[in-house]
């Protein structure tokens, strides 16, 4: 490390020290570093999921799984439900796997190249969890450290080529000591004051050591490839409701939405087999529809109400309407069954 990528982390320590955010994962600068299983579940809920979103989430997983033995010994489905509505559920179930693998170990490994054998952790999770809560040095990217690095000096390669010009410029000005309480000072500092538009430079600590400024316009920064158009989709979901109940299945483990309760589909999605289960016999009315957008496509899904007395064919379970909030329902399922009790009001 030269002198100029000391002057870059000491300041940015210094900044941090009076600036941290307050989370209730992180301990405070100065203080002894975080339970691991703490940063291990704000790192995976973290993934593709804004502070905000994350922290009512972590406060209930916490409040009732206090350790990683206790979230091991958990059922899947309750895992899974205390999920809902957080999205990328493939997450939830790396974490119920990922909790039993560290309790029978006895306790979470301390190095990178462990860590990264666990369910669901992969290098950057890795290198936070190693950093955060084991103070070794190790180079944590993610999107607000990716942009700060990218515009600190002025990397004009496009994404996602630039990564690797990335992570070495990244390597190069973290420090031996307080890595981890430095990733997450680029953490914040991406979060608050290098944001993706409008960054606020005159707050900025390195905004003095800062190319991408010195060179015009650093909101340009990083380039990223133009995005393609994500396909759009159409399904089909079935509200069956009898004297006061709805029947809610449970998807198949693997594939979108795997292991979750929902509503009856038409298999819209082809983890589903592309095909529905048998439904009952009789008249159909449609509701409306509800659009959902995944990470890979857009959504529209109709909602039928089934108007007949038949029972059910697939496997399920009758769940209490005045209970469905405690279901667990995924977020498209969610809104299906806003629009069908709202319909039914």
């Amino acid at each position: 490390m030269t002198a100029s990528d000391n002057t870059i982390s000491d300041t940015l320590l210094h900044w941090y020290d009076e600036h941290a955010r307050d989370l209730p994962w992180r301990a405070r600068p100065g203080e002894p570093a975080p339970d691991p299983y703490r940063v291990w579940l704000s790192e995976v809920m973290l993934q593709q999921t804004t502070v905000a979103a994350v922290k009512p989430y972590f406060e209930k997983f916490t409040s009732t799984w206090p350790t990683v033995d206790a979230l091991a010994a958990a059922e899947e489905a309750e895992v899974m439900g205390a999920w809902a509505g957080l999205g990328y559920y493939s997450r939830a179930r790396n974490l119920a796997k990922c909790a039993r693998e560290v309790a029978g170990r006895g306790s979470f490994p301390d190095t990178e190249a462990e860590l990264r054998k666990l369910p669901g952790v992969g290098d950057y999770t890795a290198a936070a969890i190693a950093a955060i809560a084991f103070e070794r040095r190790a180079v944590v990217i993610d999107a607000n450290v990716e942009r700060v690095v990218a515009r600190l000096f002025d990397i004009r390669e496009t994404l996602p080529q630039a990564r690797k010009v990335i992570r070495a410029r990244a390597e190069e000005i973290t420090p031996e000591h307080r890595s981890g309480d430095f990733a997450q000072a680029m953490m914040d500092l991406g979060s608050g004051i290098c944001t993706a538009r409008a960054p606020k430079c005159l707050l900025c600590p390195l905004s003095a050591q800062c190319e991408g400024r010195k060179a015009g316009d650093p909101a340009e920064l990083p380039i990223k490839a133009p995005k393609k158009s994500k396909p759009e989709r159409v399904g089909q979901a079935f509200w069956i409701e009898r004297d006061g109940h709805v029947w809610l299945v449970t998807r198949k483990g693997s594939g979108m939405l795997g292991g979750m309760r929902a509503l009856p589909d038409d298999g819209w999605t082809a983890q589903q087999d592309g095909s529905a289960e048998p439904l009952p016999v009789g008249e159909w009315n449609r509701l409306g529809a509800v659009k959902h957008v995944f990470t890979h496509a857009a959504l529209t899904l109709s909602v039928l109400r089934y108007e007949g007395t038949q029972d059910p064919v697939e496997e399920g379970e009758w769940w209490p309407l005045d209970r469905l909030d405690e279901a667990g329902l995924p977020t498209l399922f969610a809104k299906a069954a806003r629009l069908a009790t709202a319909q039914s009001g």
